[in-house]
């Protein structure tokens, strides 16, 4: 038979008390459970633990021996439970979280910084992806949390971090790049870049109902995947886009961000309907109390 816990400690306490007596009080159980417990132990071990007479108890030579011991077994002991409470508070554990690339700029830097502050014990891994393989993580379990924009697909849950301004993206020197703010029907004579339709079908949805509301139908003269690509055939005047304001922050010259009457795109953080992480949880808490208090397309 192996001691338990209870047992180790019992033995502990009557070491550093010398004393019966003392050590019942202090694990506030009667004496007599005490001594039956360490009289079941040493049978158990086959040796004797303890010396009494009339001077007090004192350990024996085995029994000094065997303290460290089961103080070290009790401190493991110890801090197993500790980590198992951490771990079920979301202290501890791993995280993988995804950032679309637009997005990435401004949250991965204060997200991150979060998490190395209040949550030290979170190994958190991080990578910046495009939309479709975003959502195809999610769901297939390579990210636990990604920070993107709408629409996305059914079976993710979301939860809005910040929302920000729509603007038309203007080569410099444009006729309209010094308007305080435009019209996306204003626009329905310019030559436009845009993202491939094949980058995410139901954000260009979103797109064609907009332009349609607009009253026209873009005249895309090239598609291009990267932001920083769109940026690029702006300022060389291929064309004109329509990005969130954050964007702006990845070119400073060349272009000219003018807000559109009544657009915003929100960010959220999203993750799998029915992840139950702790530690996942933990984060989103972490983060949404950081976006009632900061902004973050200039935090960053």
């Amino acid at each position: 038979m192996t001691p338990d816990l209870r047992q180790l400690r019992y033995f502990v306490a009557v070491a550093e008390e010398s004393s019966y007596t003392r050590a019942a009080e202090r694990l506030m159980i009667s004496q007599q459970s005490l001594s039956q417990q360490i009289s079941l132990l040493e049978r158990m071990l086959a040796v004797r633990l303890f010396d009494r007479d009339s001077r007090g108890t004192s350990l024996t030579a085995v029994g000094a021996l065997f303290l460290p011991e089961a103080r070290a077994v009790l401190d493991r002991a110890d801090k197993a439970m500790d980590v198992v409470a951490r771990a079920a508070r979301g202290e501890l554990g791993s995280l993988r979280l995804a950032f679309l690339a637009t997005t990435t700029n401004y949250l991965l830097p204060p997200v991150v910084r979060a998490v190395r502050q209040r949550l030290p014990g979170l190994d958190v891994a991080t990578e910046e992806t495009t939309i479709a393989p975003l959502v195809e993580g999610l769901r297939k379990g390579r990210y636990d949390v990604a920070f993107t924009r709408p629409p996305l697909v059914d079976g993710l849950e979301t939860r809005t971090l910040v929302s920000e301004p729509v603007c038309a993206v203007l080569p410099e020197g444009h006729p309209l790049a010094e308007r305080a703010e435009l019209t996306l029907g204003e626009l329905a004579g310019e030559h436009w870049v845009l993202t491939p339709r094949s980058s995410w079908e139901p954000w260009h949805r979103a797109f064609d109902d907009s332009f349609r509301a607009a009253g026209f139908t873009p005249d895309v003269v090239r598609r291009d995947a990267s932001v920083q690509s769109l940026l690029g055939l702006v300022a060389a005047g291929v064309g004109v886009t329509r990005l969130a304001q954050s964007a702006s922050n990845l070119r400073r010259t060349g272009v000219v961000f003018v807000p559109l009457t009544g657009e915003s795109v929100p960010t959220e953080m999203v993750w799998l309907s029915g992840n139950a992480s702790p530690a996942l949880h933990r984060l989103l808490d972490v983060v949404t109390e950081m976006a009632a208090a900061t902004d973050f397309t200039r935090s960053g």
